[in-house]
C-alpha cells in the first residue's frame, strides 16, 4: 500500500491536534474521562455552544471534529459509522440531528466546524484560587449572535464608541486650550521684553 492509498483511509481533520491525550482530572480513571468527554460532545452537538474550560474544550474539540467530519464522508448507511455516533452521543435523538441538521450544513465548509473563543476573564478574582483558561466552543452557523464584533460595520452608538469619542473630543479640547495658554504666555514675555 503505497503513501496515496494510506492518506484515502482517514479523513484529515482542519484543527491541529496535541500528540498525546490530555491528563482531565477525574476520579474515575480514563473510563471517566471518556465519559467527561463524551458529555461534552453531546452536549456540543445539543447546544451548539457551551463555555468550559480550555483543556476540555480543545480535547473535545478534535473528537467533534472527527464525528463530524466522518458523519459527512460515510453518511447514516455505515454501520460503524452510527456505531460511533451511538457511542459519543448520549442523547440518541441527536444522532438525527447530526445527520440531518449538521451534516447538511457543512456539507460545503471547507475549514473546521467547530470555533473556540477565549471567555472574558472572572473579576474581581479570588487570589487564592487558581485561574483556569475559559473558552467559548461552538459550531459554525449556529442561530446564536456571534461572539466577535463584525468590523466592517463601525456603530457609533454602541457605548464604548459613544464613551471614546467623548474622550477623544476632551483630549483635543484640552491639548488646544494648553497651546492657546503657551502662546498667550510667549505673546506676554514677548511684549515684557520690548518694554525694557
Amino acid at each position: 500500500m503505497n503513501q496515496a492509498e494510506v492518506t484515502k483511509l482517514m479523513s484529515q481533520l482542519k484543527i491541529a491536534l496535541k500528540p498525546r491525550h490530555r491528563n482531565l482530572k477525574t476520579p474515575l480513571g480514563p473510563e471517566g474521562r471518556l465519559d467527561k468527554l463524551r458529555q461534552t460532545v453531546t452536549a456540543l452537538i445539543k447546544y451548539e455552544r457551551i463555555e468550559l474550560f480550555y483543556n476540555r474544550a480543545d480535547e473535545a474539540r478534535g473528537y467533534t471534529e472527527r464525528l463530524v467530519s466522518d458523519a459527512l464522508r460515510y453518511g447514516d448507511t455505515h454501520k460503524p459509522m452510527m456505531e460511533m455516533a451511538d457511542y459519543w452521543l448520549l442523547e440518541k435523538q441527536l444522532v438525527h440531528k447530526l445527520f440531518k441538521v449538521l451534516c447538511p450544513r457543512f456539507e460545503n465548509e471547507n475549514g473546521s466546524v467547530t470555533k473556540m473563543f477565549n471567555a472574558p476573564r472572572v473579576y474581581p478574582a479570588d487570589p487564592k484560587r487558581a485561574y483556569f483558561k475559559r473558552v467559548v466552543l461552538e459550531l459554525k452557523g449556529n442561530p446564536y449572535p456571534t461572539i466577535t464584533p463584525d468590523s466592517s460595520y463601525r456603530n457609533k452608538n454602541l457605548i464604548h464608541n459613544v464613551l471614546l469619542d467623548a474622550a477623544m473630543k476632551d483630549f483635543y479640547a484640552e491639548k488646544e486650550r494648553q497651546q492657546q495658554l503657551l502662546e498667550q504666555e510667549q505673546t506676554l514675555n514677548s511684549v515684557e521684553e520690548s518694554k525694557k
